[in-house]
C-alpha cells in the first residue's frame, strides 16, 4: 500500500466572467493538455493535471494506492486583493472537491485559503472541512513573512480545532544572494527550513500541540540544523539538557528536536542517505512519500528509493501509507480497507 502525500492539481478552466487577476487555461493544438497563463507564467499542464480518469490511470501506472492531491504551489498567490483571492480560492477547492469525488476512497483533496488576510483565511476552513477536503496547503511564506508568525497564530488554532490537516509547500520567492536558476533547488531548500523553524520560534508549535501539519521536501535543510539548534538550547540532538549554563536560546519546554518531531514531512529528497538520516533523527513515524506529481515525474515505481532501503516491515508501512493517514486525521486501517475495496492493491512488502 502507498501513498502519495505531495501531488497536485490544476483546475481545467476558470469562470468566463472571472476578475483578471485570475489565471485562464488556453487550449494547445492538437493537445488535450492546456497552457496555464498566470500573468508571466506559461505552464503546459497535462491532462493528468485536470481530469480524474486520467489521474488514476496515472496512478495504477505508479503503484500509487491513494493520492493526496492539492493545489499546484504556483496558485497560492497571496499577491491578490483579499475579495479576489478569497473568490479564486473557493473555485480551485470547489474544483478540488469535484475531481477527488470521482473516487473517494483513492483521491484525497486539500483546499487553499487567502492566507494574505488572516481573518478571512481562517474563517474560510470550516467550509473547506463542509466541502469534504481533508486538509488546507499553504505557502512558506505569506508576502515575506514567516508562517510562524503571531498574525497567523488564530488560523493555525483554527485547523487544530477542526481536526485539518495542514501541508506547508516551500515557495521560492527570489533574493539578490542566489540567481534566478537556484529558486526551484536551494531556495526550495531554505524556504523549508525557514517555515518549519518559524512554527518552533514563532511559538505556534508550542501553542497548537495537537496541529497536524506536514512540510513538503522534508523542510529543506532543518534537520541538518536541528543537532545545533538542540545544542544551543542546552543538549544534544538525542539528550536531555545537560548543562544548562551553556543554553543560549530558552529551555522552558520542548526543545527543538522534540517539536520538530510532532511535525510530518514528505521524505522526497532524492537520496537514500537522507532519508536514513531523517528517520535516525525525527523517526520513521514522521515521513511520508511524495512526489510533486505531475509538476515531476514520479519514480518508476514511486517510492523507489525507500525500497531499496531494506526498512524493516513496520517502519515501511509507517513511511508507505500509515503515516499519510494519521497526518490527515484518518484511521489507517479504515482507509485501507477502502481503498482495497475501490480497486488498490493488496498489502504488500
Amino acid at each position: 500500500m502507498i501513498v502519495d502525500a505531495h501531488a497536485h492539481l490544476l483546475p481545467k478552466d476558470y469562470p468566463a466572467d472571472a476578475p483578471e487577476c485570475f489565471p485562464h487555461m488556453e487550449p494547445m493544438e492538437g493537445k488535450s493538455d492546456r497552457l496555464l497563463v498566470f500573468d508571466q507564467m506559461r505552464f503546459p499542464a497535462k491532462e493528468v493535471f485536470f481530469q480524474a480518469e486520467r489521474r488514476v490511470e496515472a496512478m495504477d501506472s505508479s503503484g500509487v494506492d491513494v493520492e493526496v492531491v492539492s493545489p499546484m504551489p504556483p496558485l497560492l498567490r497571496y499577491d491578490l486583493p483579499k475579495s479576489d483571492g478569497l473568490a479564486f480560492a473557493r473555485h480551485v477547492n470547489e474544483f478540488a472537491a469535484e475531481l477527488c469525488s470521482y473516487d473517494p476512497d483513492r483521491l484525497i483533496g486539500l483546499g487553499m485559503v487567502p492566507l494574505q488576510d488572516p481573518d478571512a483565511a481562517t474563517a474560510e476552513l470550516a467550509q473547506i472541512k463542509k466541502m469534504g477536503l481533508s486538509g488546507v496547503e499553504i505557502a512558506s511564506n505569506v508576502l515575506g513573512s514567516s508562517i510562524g508568525h503571531e498574525k497567523f497564530l488564530p488560523f493555525f488554532q483554527e485547523a487544530e480545532r477542526l481536526g485539518i490537516a495542514v501541508f506547508v509547500h516551500a515557495m521560492p520567492s527570489l533574493m539578490e544572494r542566489l540567481p534566478a536558476a537556484a529558486m526551484g533547488t536551494y531556495v526550495v531548500g531554505i524556504e523549508g527550513m525557514y517555515a518549519a523553524a518559524s512554527m518552533i520560534l514563532g511559538g505556534t508549535a508550542a501553542a497548537c500541540p495537537d496541529l497536524r501539519i506536514s512540510f513538503s521536501h522534508a523542510a529543506g535543510g532543518l534537520a541538518m540544523m536541528l543537532p545545533r539548534a538542540n545544542y544551543f538550547w542546552g543538549g544534544s540532538w538525542n539528550e536531555e539538557p545537560r548543562d544548562l549554563e551553556r543554553a543560549v536560546m530558552p529551555t522552558d519546554g520542548p526543545s527543538p528536536l522534540e517539536y520538530a518531531r510532532r511535525f510530518y514531512y514528505d521524505s522526497m529528497v532524492f537520496d537514500r542517505r537522507t532519508i536514513r538520516y531523517l528517520i535516525d533523527l525525527l523517526g520513521a513515524d514522521r515521513l511520508l512519500v511524495g512526489s510533486d506529481f505531475p509538476a515531476m515525474l514520479r519514480e518508476e515505481p514511486v517510492a523507489k528509493t525507500l525500497m531499496t532501503m531494506d526498512l524493516p516491515e513496520t517502519e515501511w508501512e509507517d513511511i508507505s501509507w500509515r503515516n499519510a493517514f494519521r497526518w490527515l486525521g484518518m484511521d489507517p486501517e479504515a482507509e485501507v480497507t477502502r481503498a482495497l475495496s475501490s480497486g488498490a492493491r493488496p498489502l504488500a512488502f
